[in-house]
């Protein structure tokens, strides 16, 4: 369904958050962590043994084989979210403010800058088209996520939200705010650098309160961060009957960019596959061909990134004749090219209710043809148990020459004119189809959700 034209706003304010005192951290930049959704087992380990006040205690704690339901990591991060408090580890802002996010980072050997607003925006239904998703969820990050903010009431990493305006957006909000000096700085491990601004004048926060009032905002990143706030507004309102709207559990942290920034980023993210049975693997050659023209392109260069880096550039070269995705694993070390053979009647064969905007999508050529038809990939189960994702191409090579993972898809990345148009029709794309980059990283900011 298409959104109706609606009188809901976008209402966007400042608050006071939680940030680490400088007088106990000196180096941000061993305190934050990326959101835990992208963190693997191993990185889990890193953030844990770089600093004892690493966020990833509140965002992403371990788990012991002594678990229970009275002590677990969700019972771990509240009591170290009190500790840290209690010790002025993390402070309070005095007044409400926004954040202003500065991200600098090298893309294509060019270097990038661009500005996120940081701010709580309060939570809509999705059905009401104020605040609009792109992406499918899956039932196990949210239950991860929800039994979080209950134990915490704090949301410790901000959702990213997206928002279309001509002109020099954000940028032009804070043309007259001293922003000489950041309040704070950090680098992450890919060497991303953040500088954050604290604006709390009341002449800004009005204009900027004013300039979101008609915007729609698009859920970029955190899907499941936004509907587990849904539900934790909802159960905290069967609890608060006397509730003003203005209670921090009707809002949400997020970080809002412009949609037509330049310097705004998106990967792809590939798709993992293992349990396929050795029979469906000796015919899939067969059964891609009927649709597909297969090419092999061989690794003609010594280092295997350089390889990767060539093959995507191909990949890349050839979305502009229409649907082409990288398939490694089918010819032992060399990457396939499938280039639909009649992009129409393919896309046909698609769920026949599928409209249009989706059907556009490589990602949803790959989710609702080539994975259940041509793969027997056809139920949410099979899908937790077959499919893995990653954003790193190496990775994903490695996953399949390492015998763990037996095919590799390798997708170009959709337009982001595409995911806003998706998103505009009502409609969601498989989970895990887009990679805004670099994401927002967790602790720089913390939005209780507590009264004082």
């Amino acid at each position: 369904m298409t959104y109706k034209e609606s009188n809901c706003v976008a209402d966007v304010q400042p608050f006071r958050g939680l940030r680490y005192n400088p007088e106990q951290i000196y180096d941000f930049s061993t305190v934050i962590s990326p959101p835990y959704d992208v963190i693997s087992p191993e990185e889990q380990h890193l953030y844990h043994s770089k600093s004892r006040c690493n966020v990833i205690r509140l965002e992403f704690g371990l788990e012991r084989p002594t678990d229970s339901a009275h002590s677990n990591k969700y019972v771990r991060a509240a009591q170290t979210l009190k500790s840290w408090l209690r010790h002025s580890i993390l402070i309070r802002e005095q007044h409400p403010a926004f954040y202003l996010v500065q991200h600098r980072f090298l893309f294509k050997k060019r270097l990038r800058s661009r500005l996120s607003l940081l701010a709580r925006v309060r939570l809509e239904d999705l059905s009401s088209g104020c605040i609009r998703p792109h992406e499918m969820t899956m039932r196990g990050p949210a239950i991860d996520r929800y039994r979080l903010l209950q134990s915490c009431r704090a949301n410790f990493s901000p959702i990213m939200g997206l928002f279309r305006h001509e002109g020099q957006g954000i940028r032009l909000l804070f043309g007259d705010a001293p922003l000489d000096r950041p309040a704070f700085s950090a680098v992450d491990d890919n060497g991303v650098a953040y500088d954050v601004w604290v604006v709390s004048d009341q002449k800004t926060i009005a204009r900027v309160t004013q300039f979101f009032a008609d915007k729609t905002i698009y859920i970029a990143d955190g899907h499941h961060r936004y509907e587990t706030a849904l539900a934790y507004q909802k159960d905290q309102r069967s609890l608060h009957s006397s509730s003003t709207g203005q209670e921090g559990f009707n809002f949400v942290m997020m970080t809002l960019t412009d949609a037509q920034d330049p310097d705004l980023v998106m990967f792809p993210t590939h798709r993992l596959v293992r349990g396929l049975r050795q029979e469906r693997m000796a015919k899939l050659e067969e059964r891609l061909g009927t649709s597909f023209y297969v090419q092999e392109l061989l690794a003609p260069l010594n280092s295997r990134a350089e390889t990767l880096e060539s093959w995507l550039d191909v990949l890349g070269s050839r979305r502009q004749r229409g649907t082409t995705i990288g398939l490694y694993g089918l010819h032992g070390r060399h990457l396939c090219l499938l280039a639909a053979r009649e992009e129409g009647a393919l896309r046909e064969r698609m769920m026949l209710d599928l409209p249009s905007p989706l059907k556009g999508l490589d990602v949803s050529l790959l989710h609702w043809v080539i994975l259940p038809q041509m793969l027997g990939i056809d139920s949410a189960e099979k899908e937790e148990s077959c499919l893995a994702y990653t954003r790193d191409g190496l990775e994903a090579l490695s996953a399949v020459d390492s015998g763990v993972y037996q095919l590799a898809f390798l997708l170009n990345p959709a337009p982001i004119s595409s995911v806003l148009a998706v998103a505009d029709a009502g409609l969601r794309m498989p989970p895990k189809s887009t990679y805004f980059y670099p994401k927002t990283p967790t602790g720089l900011v913390i939005n209780p959700l507590w009264e004082e």
